[in-house]
């Protein structure tokens, strides 16, 4: 039998009960004394029940959190997070995501102590530890949130359904986003998803049972041995504490001038809403930031909430078609590029030579996060210049991302590649990316400290330096920084004819019809994102009023 105490906020409810009233007087006393019997009755009922396992994942949190809230209405609650090792070692994972992902743990296991229960950490496969859990007390129930992750967790998933009608043991599932499982139709998906935001915000719980005798458990340095180092100076620290200051400082101060900063990395890191890791990590609700955002007033308000429409909308991608993390949407794509080693580690350094491309992700790379429109880019360039498999280079930008959401993820690597087949063709010109968005060079120059005495005429350009230019400016192409790698304007050219020629055989269309009515966006609430299968554009340079951007 397990011992148990009921807190609340972190007291134990007797002494709540006995300090009722700080006069002393006899009628209050009676009815504390009788609180305190009524609570040790039924928690010797309690005592002898099985516990409900909550299970964490990447819903780090105690408010709106409801899996935690069903399963206190039907017994004492033993609060779960499984470190497993062999997620940590897919090639998609990264010592800065669990960095933050450690960080958030930490400041959850305080969240439910000062409830009464400590977040119970064990490190090792999950169905172990969750066989050691129902051996020692009895499980009664597994409860956790809709996970839409990497091929590694949904197979996961797929054992602890098998373990759990084993045992006997009803696992409840309850959605996270407005991501709907087993979705027939995308047909009034967008007013499904406004239902679900609307819902009311489940609150923290008053208190938890604890659970005596066992050990917390500790939180490890690393998830893994092997698990590479990955120094990331400028990353967010993970945990609802600092999201929630994080959320209030964007809708308090920088909401305003959200719509005019995000496409600019010189003022997308202060100007985003910089939310998205702490959403992916579950530090927030998506439910909680809809409606906390919904206070405030504003373009900058609005045009946010968009994003996080689109959010749920490619997270819908892979919840339906797990396979698009490894295969290409539209199949006469596959085997489209060869991998090339050379040009990917280039690329993955920011060394390539086009100084736009390179200093977004030495930036990248010093921060874990970057503004989408630079991803887009960072991720156009590899597939389309330089001719790379969208899967190697989604690969090194999901490590790269502290903020990785796998539906967006790799929806985004297939849209910005051409592979989807029911997407405009949009081939990034990184210069005149640069030009528009540095049009200086002062983020250039930030991130590319060797080209910082290259005039602003040259930055963005500086293979165009004759060889007196480059010793005035202390430089030396190609020992100090690399001549590109390949020319911008015929790579972009070449590709563009390789994929149209695709796109014009003869089955293409019939087949990216399909992929439409399954994955396309509807006339249901979400604002355009431009289709252009149909008619190959002369000039398929992207249109910045056409952009879809996921900058949180």
């Amino acid at each position: 039998m397990h011992a148990f105490a009921l807190w609340s906020g972190g007291v134990p409810i007797q002494k709540l009960a006995t300090e009722a009233c700080n006069s002393g007087c006899q009628q209050c006393s009676l009815r504390s004394y009788a609180i305190v019997r009524v609570i040790q009755r039924v928690f010797r009922g309690v005592a002898s029940m099985a516990l409900q396992l909550v299970w964490f994942k990447r819903d780090l949190r105690v408010k709106d959190h409801q899996p935690l809230q069903q399963a206190l209405l039907r017994g004492p609650v033993l609060p779960l997070y499984v470190v497993e090792p062999e997620l940590w070692q897919q090639p998609d994972a990264s010592e800065r995501q669990w960095l933050f992902c450690r960080e958030s743990l930490l400041d959850l296991r305080l969240a439910l102590a000062q409830l009464g229960q400590p977040l119970l950490v064990r490190t090792g496969d999950v169905l172990e530890v969750f066989e050691r859990a129902h051996r020692q007390f009895g499980l009664d129930g597994l409860w956790s949130h809709e996970e839409t992750g990497n091929g590694w967790t949904y197979q996961r998933d797929q054992r602890v359904a098998r373990w759990c009608r084993q045992h006997g043991i009803p696992w409840k599932e309850i959605p996270q986003f407005g991501v709907i499982r087993r979705l027939r139709s995308r047909n009034r998906w967008a007013k499904r998803w406004e239902a679900q935001m609307a819902e009311p915000i489940t609150p923290s719980p008053l208190g938890l049972p604890s659970i005596e005798g066992i050990e917390a458990g500790l939180i490890p340095e690393r998830p893994h041995p092997a698990l590479a180092a990955d120094p990331c100076p400028h990353r967010q620290s993970g945990g609802r504490s600092m999201a929630l200051l994080e959320l209030n400082d964007f809708l308090e101060h920088r909401a305003p001038g959200y719509a005019r900063s995000i496409s600019s990395p010189n003022t997308a890191f202060t100007g985003c809403s910089r939310l998205s890791a702490y959403l992916t990590w579950g530090c927030l609700s998506m439910r909680e930031v809809i409606q906390t955002s919904r206070g405030f007033s504003g373009r900058g308000i609005s045009s946010f909430e968009s994003r996080l429409h689109w959010h749920c909308h490619f997270i819908q991608k892979l919840e339906a078609q797990p396979a698009i993390e490894f295969e290409d949407f539209h199949p006469f794509m596959r085997g489209l590029r060869r991998a090339d080693d050379q040009r990917l580690a280039a690329w993955a350094e920011g060394r390539t030579g086009v100084p736009f491309v390179d200093a977004c992700m030495r930036a990248l790379r010093a921060h874990g996060w970057i503004n989408f429109r630079m991803r887009a880019m960072l991720m156009s360039f590899a597939s389309y210049h330089l001719w790379l498999p969208w899967r190697d280079s989604g690969l090194h930008l999901a490590r790269q991302f502290v903020d990785y959401e796998p539906g967006i993820h790799w929806s985004q690597c297939q849209m910005q590649s051409g592979s989807t087949a029911i997407n405009t063709v949009r081939v990034y010109n990184p210069i005149k990316q640069g030009q528009d968005h540095d049009l200086k060079g002062a983020f250039i120059r930030t991130w590319l400290p060797e080209l910082h005495l290259v005039p602003d005429v040259y930055v963005h350009e500086p293979w165009k330096l004759s060889m007196a230019a480059q010793r005035q400016a202390g430089l030396e192409l190609g020992v100090d920084y690399p001549l590109p790698m390949v020319e911008p304007a015929l790579a972009a050219r070449e590709a563009k004819q390789r994929i149209w020629a695709i796109r014009e055989r003869s089955g293409f269309s019939a087949i990216a019809d399909g992929i439409q009515q399954r994955h396309g966006s509807r006339r249901s609430g979400l604002s355009p994102m431009g289709s252009g299968r149909r008619r190959r554009r002369r000039n398929p340079a992207p249109d910045d009023s056409q952009q879809l951007t996921l900058d949180l």
